[in-house]
């Protein structure tokens, strides 16, 4: 384990690591079939050139890159701690780019750092379960951005026919290639200035546990549970 910490403070090694990722994603998006399922509000935003808060759970992180087309700006938000600059080294290859930014002390690093990318007109991936946890529990801040700045947020899922399900936290997929896999897209969240914070993340939570319970049934598993809510 201290020398994979070593390793992974090197800038050459965690490029290495980004370009194994990328590769074994392309590897399961080519060999697999795969569908597009759900709301179709996101179409209309690329049609307009509109920026919105892409929004998906940490343990469906794998393939997200694989739902967004080519050539449409996004930046997603990731942790600066060693495991967030690996995964900026895999989206890099995907032309997608990387805001590092704490989701800790209330997140309002975070929160700045989304508001200004998306008055800069490009859309923002977010997943609000993340870094730690609880899992596919939806925390405030993404609502926080949706209210401040005007934008929507858009979630979507993925699941696939041959995959494994990690015992981390966040019960991460990671699909295997030759499968049968699908995205699924929810309904665009649009949080009011006088919105009440708390009912819109449980509406954006219900909506993101739906259509990732959905994925999964799809590819004929049983959902994945959200853990207990941090209250309880």
């Amino acid at each position: 384990m201290r020398i994979l910490k070593t390793l992974t403070a090197q800038s050459w090694f965690r490029a290495i690591l980004g370009w194994l990722i990328a590769t074994y994603i392309r590897v399961v998006r080519r060999t697999g079939r795969w569908t597009v399922l759900g709301a179709t509000d996101h179409l209309d935003a690329w049609a307009q050139e509109r920026p919105f808060i892409l929004c998906f759970w940490h343990g469906r992180l794998l393939m997200i890159p694989c739902a967004w087309p080519a050539g449409r700006s996004i930046q997603m938000l990731a942790s600066a701690h060693r495991d967030g600059r690996i995964i900026a080294e895999a989206m890099r290859h995907f032309a997608i780019g990387t805001r590092a930014g704490s989701t800790k002390r209330g997140g309002a690093e975070a929160l700045r750092i989304m508001l200004r990318t998306l008055e800069s007109g490009h859309s923002i991936g977010f997943t609000p379960d993340g870094p730690r946890g609880p899992r596919m529990r939806a925390s405030r801040g993404i609502i926080a951005a949706a209210r401040l700045s005007g934008v929507p947020i858009i979630p979507v899922a993925f699941s696939s026919s041959r995959r494994r399900v990690l015992g981390s936290w966040d019960r991460f997929v990671l699909a295997f290639p030759f499968g049968r896999g699908v995205f699924v897209w929810g309904k665009a969240l649009h949080v009011p200035r006088d919105g009440d914070p708390e009912a819109y993340r449980q509406r954006l939570e219900a909506e993101l546990n739906a259509i990732t319970a959905e994925a999964d049934r799809c590819c004929g598993h049983a959902p994945v549970e959200p853990a207990e809510p941090a209250s309880a």
